[in-house]
């Protein structure tokens, strides 16, 4: 049924034959998502509303704006992509989130959370300046609804005069359980027809803004979702609606319903891995029983950054705000200017929601919070919106701040213990997998750099990070073989530099290797140190431009972050 799928079939379907449809997509997602990784449970459980929409509204005339995006699957199913669904998150294939360039029906980017209603105000906005007539729709869940960025543009809907169509669809999850006050007000409005007069008060709040409030409903029920949606509709002519629905996360597949948090983001096969983020909850355990200062905190992504253990160990000093980085940032300094000692755990790419606050709060206060920055690099196959690339850049500049990159994971453990006594602002980025142990030379010190080979030729390779020296010792071996000795060096320190190792250097040609992108970034800093040396100095990094989604180790070797591209800069300089 659905390889022949289009938007006028799906409208003149039976009420039976949506339902098989919805099963046929559940089918598809989970074999899919099972074999190349991705959001399993979030797009299950929006599979019925996904299709009512469709079958309702008139896409792309109408516009659906998706917060996240995660949940676009059956989206991408019903808008002519069922041929290329196999590809979703490979290299050149489908996208895991809207995107635009793919398709007519993806009318706005997204990937991170909070977006949905300022983008669905603005497209409304410019239809209205354009005399267009066409319904915009934010469908967004209770997990993006505790982002300060949806009130914000809440607090414009009447300054904007216009009208949108907001779905709110609530499983009671974001990546963890959905947690603060929005989640239980939610949750009031969630209890059955008994408490309804409490319901009509609570959802008054609403109507500050100027929606129209409608709940609550099942979501997973496609035949009520229709006729709902068919009446609001109509009334969106005149009114901005807010739409609130329940759906089961995990919705057909019993294992996701039972374990919807760990089947929120699934990864491909691959080879078994220490993860980073064991390590940091591990350590951490470990050092805050011994030191009663230590608190831990994040936005919404408990288990996912290994702090599960420690929320259990310690529930008084473990906090969860929910999908509000910035927040999180402020309450880290906060928390440290009254004498704790934060750990605040993050991705990469959502830390760069926080940067204002990194800067002001925490590193102009010279704060001893330290932040610990997981999936930093290329993280594969989300794409353009995940790709941690950009931290070594927006954090190098940032005076106070000092920035830790471990070679594998035993020095993330050792500079993890020796941050619980470092009395100024840290962060330390690492990759999600751990596949390598390096030597060590067993003179760990802040803020010193360590030579794991020694060379004795005319060539240095620095590289931060277990991506980096990993490309590195895999080109002392191809160049052993052309009698070319190479010094490795592990700069596990970005920023201060070592800069008495940069002064004993006695190499002439020094070659940076980073997982991140040139400007701004660990080369860039080596580079500009060298300026006047006479030192030739190659940087090895990722061009101006976003990286699309694709495996992680194909993706470094196409933009030319591998070893090849060591070796050949050699050979040609060899040769020159």
């Amino acid at each position: 049924m659905l390889e022949n799928i289009t938007c006028s079939k799906l409208k003149n379907m039976t009420l039976k034959e949506l339902l098989a449809l919805c099963e046929e997509i559940r089918e598809v997602i989970t074999a899919t998502v099972l074999n190349n990784g991705g959001h399993l449970s979030s797009n299950l459980g929006a599979v019925e509303l996904t299709v009512a929409l469709h079958y309702v509204f008139d896409f792309p005339a109408d516009k659906l704006v998706f917060d996240v995006g995660h949940q676009c699957y059956t989206h991408k199913l019903l808008t002519g992509r069922y041929s290329r669904f196999n590809t979703i998150r490979k290299k050149g294939g489908l996208s895991g989130f809207p995107k635009r360039e793919e398709s007519a029906f993806d009318c706005y980017n997204v990937g991170h959370a909070g977006t949905s209603v300022s983008a669905a105000l603005g497209i409304a906005k410019a239809r209205d300046v354009k005399g267009e007539n066409y319904n915009v729709i934010a469908l967004i869940g209770d997990g993006s609804f505790n982002n300060g960025l949806i009130y914000e543009a809440f607090n414009s809907l009447r300054l904007l005069n216009t009208n949108i169509f907001v779905i709110l669809n609530d499983n009671g999850m974001s990546i963890a359980p959905t947690v603060g006050s929005m989640h239980e007000y939610l949750e009031i409005l969630s209890q059955d027809d008994g408490q309804r007069a409490k319901k009509d008060k609570h959802a008054k709040i609403f109507e500050r803004f100027g929606f129209a409030y409608d709940g609550v409903y099942d979501g997973n029920d496609l035949e009520k979702m229709i006729t709902k949606l068919t009446e609001i509709k109509e009334r969106l002519k005149t009114q901005s609606v807010i739409l609130h629905v329940l759906t089961k996360k995990g919705k057909g597949y019993a294992f996701c319903e039972d374990n919807p948090e760990a089947t929120h983001g699934i990864s491909a096969p691959n080879e078994k891995v220490t993860e980073y983020s064991q390590v940091l909850g591990k350590t951490l355990v470990r050092l805050a029983e011994k030191n009663e200062k230590i608190t831990a905190v994040t936005a919404a992504m408990t288990s996912s950054l290994g702090l599960s253990e420690f929320f259990n160990k310690f529930p008084e000093r473990s906090v969860d705000v929910g999908i509000c980085e910035e927040h999180a940032t402020i309450l880290c300094a906060s928390m440290a200017a009254a004498g704790l000692k934060p750990y605040y755990a993050v991705y990469s790419t959502f830390l760069q929601r926080s940067f204002d606050e990194i800067m002001i709060d925490i590193c102009s206060q010279n704060l001893p919070v330290t932040m610990c920055v997981d999936r930093a690099g290329i993280s594969g196959a989300d794409g353009e919106t995940h790709q941690g690339v950009f931290d070594l850049s927006f954090l190098g500049m940032i005076p106070n701040l000092t920035i830790a990159v471990p070679k594998d994971t035993a020095e993330f453990e050792k500079i993890l213990e020796a941050s619980a006594d470092f009395n100024a602002p840290l962060a330390i980025r690492y990759p999600r997998a751990g596949k390598k142990i390096f030597p060590c030379d067993g003179n760990f010190a802040f803020g010193k750099w360590e030579k794991l080979v020694a060379g004795g030729g005319k060539y240095a390779v620095i590289g931060c990070g277990e991506r980096a020296l990993s490309i590195a010792f895999k080109a002392v071996e191809i160049l052993k073989n052309d009698g070319v000795e190479i010094a490795v060096i592990n700069a596990r320190f970005v920023k201060p530099l070592d800069y008495g190792l940069l002064d004993g250097l006695t190499e002439e040609v020094v070659i940076t290797v980073e997982d991140n992108v040139l400007a701004g970034g660990f080369g860039s800093l080596v580079a500009q140190y060298y300026s006047e040396s006479g030192k030739v100095v190659k940087n090895i990094a990722y061009s101006d431009k976003f990286i699309p989604h694709g495996g992680v180790n194909e993706l470094m070797r196409e933009l030319g972050v591998s070893e090849g591209s060591v070796v050949n800069y050699v050979k040609a300089y060899e040769n020159r």
